[in-house]
Parts: structure tokens; C-alpha cells; sequence
């Protein structure tokens, strides 16, 4: 949807300016990582940039604090680091603070859970009555947890709200999200709502609801209120064909909800939380109605933290791409809090959000901005892969395509399976396949084969890898560890994985063939004719995200270069649809040329010099 016009105030009229900061580095203050970041403002101005630091390792359970930073400035600099409530051993973690208005206290929620082993998480509740300078002690709520949610429990993560409209106004409500077991041992999911009258004294456990059917996933929440004084909350999903977010709304102070969770397609992004903010509101003197959603835009991967809007109280949101990109880079939990409304500058805010350079989870960074800034166009994603450069080639005997195989890194001919192969030298040699249509298996079936021959004990080694990588990303990959006695891979989507564990390395010096195919509702693996994995296939596309910048697919090493392939390839082929039992025999046996949606065939019987 297009931003919708100003029609009086001056936020149009001013400058857009944004200023960035590192408030948690990762290895330092004795933490390995910091995660999941929320933020509020106190009433005496300083904003209370909350985390979890975790001591030993980035994993989500071990020995974790939780722990806080201050800025006396709106966000230019920070304070050194506050423990709030320490693990000791355990973890400590799922932030989600709240400001009472009226009287300045500060209330936080938060989950505790066994460090090591099994144990559920339990929430806990903690109050500052000195802006965050000093916490009372971790309180059990024991009221807001039912017995049969044994499965997961977990606030936020973000912050909480206080409502201001309509008879349950100063009302402090917080959302958690909660599971129990079906009778059929499998996960039941869902979110409910708590809320104090009181400014924090005492709770009372709310509304509590699932998705519409048994395809949503319910999971993080986040609330904002509307400005008839219903409350929306938006929720993190597990991933459907209709997307990864879903809404439902209260029209009662928490109560009850008005009815069951619903998808909200347009806010395309991976399964991770996201956060919402209200930056304007036309009854309280605004020229528009403006709320903010962050979260990561590629839908295949945690990267491009992007802010887009709502002008029409959450009915409608902005594309990403109407949105403003905070990062091009890696990006995933974040909050965002409103800081003031500057004569000049306008509407003012800003958003806390894991980033990094190389990777997620190096830093957690606030950005300061005004609306102007959100305003600004966005560019194209500067991660889109140059042309291919020249090089020696091999060629395709697929029979309606004709892709460009480079042969990268001195990669010469050797005997094969059937005739000549390809030998790789373990250090450079790979083969490059640049991206096209034509490659692009998306969400339908594919089958893709090859013959591997190979003797390493040690190191990791690609066969293949298709089109991006990292954790969540839509990739399909496949790699021997032969010190590990197995071989891995990967079919992802960014709704989801299929995991890939393969007994045995066929590391013996021989050929063998492997067959990775996908159906609508399996992924199945044959090596030498024998299936030796087959698994649910996840929803969704493998090039999931591409417009952001989609990569080659690559035989003999990874994209980014690594754990390159010593040894020798012959016969590598992609189709664009499952073949058969017979089919795959066929080409194992006999190396038939079947025939129908044969997308790629690489026999490598001849490397062409460079043109």
C-alpha cells in the first residue's frame, strides 16, 4: 500500500536523519552473545534497552542473564551494562518490560528455565520504582500459567503496553505465548493476554486463544493499541502457505479476543518475532494514523530489518519495499520505542535489533530516526551478485536449455563413471552455475543427481550447493564429513528445514551415485539405489527470498567458498520434477538421458577454454 498524504503537520517538512549506535557487542562484559533485545522509555526520559547476555555460548538455554543498558540521551550513547536478574546457571531470558505512565514504575516480565537438561519455563515478574536504577526481586506468576501449559511458555519478547482510551485506560496488558500437549502427543499452541489495574501489583490472566485452524501456529506476540481502543496483537507463526505472521484483536481490555488468530499475508518475512510501535495517532493531534511493524524483510533468511507502516489502524501494511530498510545486512529480534515528537524533526523514534556484519547476532544496534527518515526511498538490495566473470566452461546436454557451466579454479577432466568426470582438487576447484529461470526449482518437485567419488578422513566436503546459505535461508545442499562417518544436507524453504542426516561417509574411493528428491510432501535421499533418508518436505520455496540476492548454484564447495570437494563428479543433473523409482534406475544404471524437465545436465566430457 502506498503511504497515505499528510493533510497538516509538519513531519513531511522535515529533514530525515538517523543516527546508528552498537549497544551489546558480542564477547564483551564476560557475555558470549547478547539477544533478544526489548526497549521502553521511563518516565524521566532515559530509554532501558534490555537483552539477554549469554555467558557461554549463542544457544537459547544455558547459563543466561538478563541484563540492561541506559541512555540519558535518547539513544546517542549508553551506559555501562545492569544485571537485572542473574541465571546463575540457568537461563533467564524473554524480556518484556512495561512503563506506567501515571506513576513512573517500570514493570518487567521475563521466563526462567533450567540451563542444562530438560524443565519448563516459568514467568517472573520484577518492578523498578527508581526508572531501572534498582529491581525488586524475580516474582513467580503462578497466576498466569495454566497446568497444561507444560509444553513452552514465553513472554514477549518486547514491550508491553499501557492502554490510554476507553473505560480500561491506565490498564497495564502483557502477551505470552504458551503450549500444551494434544492427545495425539503433538504441540497445541497458542497466546493469551494478562492485565494489572493496579500499575503492576497484581494480575489477572486474560484472554487466551489459537490460530482459526489447525495450519497457524501461534507463537512471539506483540500488542499495540488502536486508536478506538481495541487492542491488536500480532504474532509470530511456524510458517504457512499464507505466511509467517498472524493477528487477532480485543475489543475488551484483554478479556477476550474478538475471534480466532487469522494470517496477515502481506507482512512477508522469516519465522522470527517482530515488533509493532504506535508512532502517530490523529486523536492525539496528529496529522495521520501510524503504526510501525520491524522485522526482517527476505523471507528466506534473518537479514534486512525493515520498518513498514499501517495508515489505517493495522487493517493494511506497507510491502517491504514501501518500508524503510534499516539494514541490508543480517537482521532478527528487534522492539522499537517511541522518544518524543521534536518541533523541527517531527516524530521521533527509534529500533533495537540484532545485527552483524558477517554474521547474525554480533551486535544488537539502535537506530534513531524521525518519519522523515522512513519516508526516504530504499535503493536496490546491494547484496545482488555481479555478473558471472569469464572463464573455461563445460557444457549443458540438456535438451531445450542451455545453461552456462564455469569451470572455476583449474578443474580438469578425469575418468568418470560413464566416460570423463570432473576432478576438483579440494582447495579451488569448483563448478559455478549462475543463476537463471531455468534453475530455479521454487516450490514445486525436483529430483537433482550426480556421482561422487571421493577418499578424505577429514574436513567437510560439498557436492552440491544451491542458491544461498545460512541458518533459515532457502538453500538445498548436501556435504560429507567423512571424520563424522556421514553425509548432511539440506532442503530449506525460510519456513522451515529439512534436515538431512545420512549414516556413513562412502569415503572408500569408489563411485557412488546419489539421488536427492522432493515431492509436495517428502524429501528422500538414495545413494546406490537405497534410500537412506526420507522426511517431511517443508512448505514453501527453496529459492525463497531471491530478490535479495540469490547466488550460483555451486558443485565442489559451498557459496561463500569453504569446505571445498576433494575428489572427482560425473553426471550431475537437475530435473524440475520427482523421478520415478524406474527413471532414477535408469540413470543409475544405464545413464538413460530421461527426458522431461531436465533442467541441467553436466556429463563433463569436454571443458571449453576461455572465450
Amino acid at each position: 500500500m502506498a503511504a497515505a498524504p499528510l493533510t497538516s503537520g509538519t513531519a513531511h517538512a522535515a529533514e530525515p536523519y538517523h543516527e546508528e549506535q552498537a549497544v551489546y557487542t558480542a564477547n564483551t562484559d564476560g557475555y558470549f552473545c547478547f539477544r533478544i533485545p526489548a526497549i521502553v522509555k521511563a518516565t524521566n526520559g532515559d530509554l532501558l534497552a534490555f537483552a539477554e547476555g549469554r555467558i557461554n555460548n549463542c544457544g537459547d538455554r544455558g547459563d543466561i542473564d538478563l541484563v540492561l543498558k541506559r541512555s540519558h540521551d535518547g539513544g546517542r550513547t549508553w551506559g555501562p551494562l545492569q544485571v537485572v536478574s542473574r541465571g546463575n546457571g540457568d537461563t533467564h531470558g524473554n524480556p518484556m518490560p512495561i512503563v506506567d505512565e501515571r506513576t513512573g514504575r517500570v514493570v518487567l516480565f521475563t521466563t526462567h528455565n533450567p540451563g542444562t537438561g530438560s524443565g519448563g519455563r516459568d514467568p517472573y515478574l520484577q518492578i523498578s520504582d527508581d526508572h531501572g536504577a534498582t529491581w525488586s526481586a524475580p516474582r513467580e506468576m503462578t497466576e498466569l500459567i495454566l497446568p497444561e501449559w507444560t509444553h513452552w511458555y514465553a513472554t514477549g519478547p518486547v514491550h508491553a503496553i499501557q492502554l490510554k482510551r476507553g473505560p480500561h485506560a491506565g490498564r497495564l496488558v502483557m502477551s505470552a505465548n504458551h503450549e500444551s500437549v494434544g492427545p495425539d502427543g503433538q504441540p497445541i499452541a497458542g497466546i493469551h493476554l494478562a492485565y494489572s489495574d493496579d500499575g503492576g501489583d497484581t494480575w489477572r490472566l486474560g484472554t487466551s486463544a489459537g490460530g482459526a485452524d489447525d495450519t497457524i501456529f501461534v507463537n512471539e506476540s506483540t500488542l499495540v493499541e488502536l486508536t478506538d481502543g481495541r487492542i491488536y496483537v500480532n504474532v509470530r507463526e511456524a510458517g504457512t502457505a499464507e505466511g509467517t505472521r498472524a493477528y487477532a484483536i480485543s475489543s475488551d481490555g484483554g478479556e477476550s479476543f474478538d475471534a480466532p488468530f487469522r494470517m496477515v499475508p502481506e507482512l512477508t518475512m522469516p519465522v522470527v518475532q517482530g515488533a509493532l510501535l504506535r508512532l502517530t495517532a490523529t486523536d492525539e493531534g496528529d496529522a495521520r494514523d501510524r503504526i510501525l511493524f520491524s522485522g526482517p524483510a527476505n523471507p528466506g533468511k534473518r537479514e534486512a530489518l525493515t520498518i513498514r507502516s499501517s495508515y489505517d489502524e493495522a487493517q493494511t501494511w506497507e510491502t517491504w519495499q514501501e518500508g524503510k530498510v534499516i539494514s541490508w545486512g543480517p537482521g532478527g529480534y528487534s522492539d522499537m520505542v517511541k522518544i518524543e515528537t521534536d518541533p523541527v524533526a517531527g516524530p521521533v523514534a527509534g529500533v533495537l535489533y540484532e545485527g552483524g556484519v558477517a554474521a547474525l547476532y554480533e551486535v544488537i544496534r539502535f537506530v534513531k530516526f524521525n518519519e522523515a527518515y522512513l519516508d526516504t526511498p530504499n535503493g536496490s538490495p546491494p547484496g545482488l551478485p555481479p555478473p558471472p566473470e569469464p572463464g573455461p566452461t563445460t557444457a549443458d546436454a540438456s535438451p531445450r536449455y542451455d545453461n552456462t557451466a564455469y569451470v572455476r579454479g583449474g578443474a580438469t577432466l578425469t575418468d568418470g563413471r560413464y566416460g570423463d568426470g570432473i576432478a576438483l582438487d579440494g582447495v579451488d576447484d569448483h563448478i559455478e552455475v549462475p543463476y537463471n529461470p531455468d534453475v530455479d526449482l521454487g516450490d514445486g518437485e525436483f529430483t537433482i543427481t550426480t556421482w561422487f567419488r571421493y577418499s578424505e578422513t577429514t574436513g567437510s566436503h560439498v557436492i552440491w550447493w544451491f542458491y544461498q546459505w545460512g541458518t533459515g535461508a532457502a538453500q538445498i545442499w548436501l556435504r560429507a564429513e567423512p571424520a563424522s562417518k556421514r553425509i548432511r544436507g539440506v532442503v530449506g524453504t525460510g519456513q522451515g528445514d529439512a534436515n538431512i542426516t545420512i549414516p556413513g561417509a562412502y569415503n572408500d574411493g569408489l563411485w557412488h551415485h546419489v539421488a536427492m528428491r522432493r515431492t509436495a510432501a517428502r524429501v528422500t535421499v538414495l545413494i546406490d539405489g537405497a534410500t537412506v533418508a526420507d522426511l517431511a518436505a517443508p512448505r514453501g520455496s527453496v529459492t525463497t527470498g531471491k530478490e535479495f540476492g540469490i547466488r550460483s548454484i555451486y558443485l565442489g564447495r559451498r557459496i561463500d567458498g569453504v569446505n571445498p570437494f576433494r575428489g572427482a563428479l560425473d553426471e550431475f543433473r537437475i530435473y524440475a520434477r520427482a523421478l520415478t523409482a524406474e527413471e532414477l534406475r535408469d540413470v543409475r544404471e544405464h545413464n538413460v538421458p530421461i527426458a522431461g524437465q531436465l533442467r541441467l545436465r553436466l556429463p563433463f566430457t569436454t571443458i571449453n577454454p576461455q572465450q
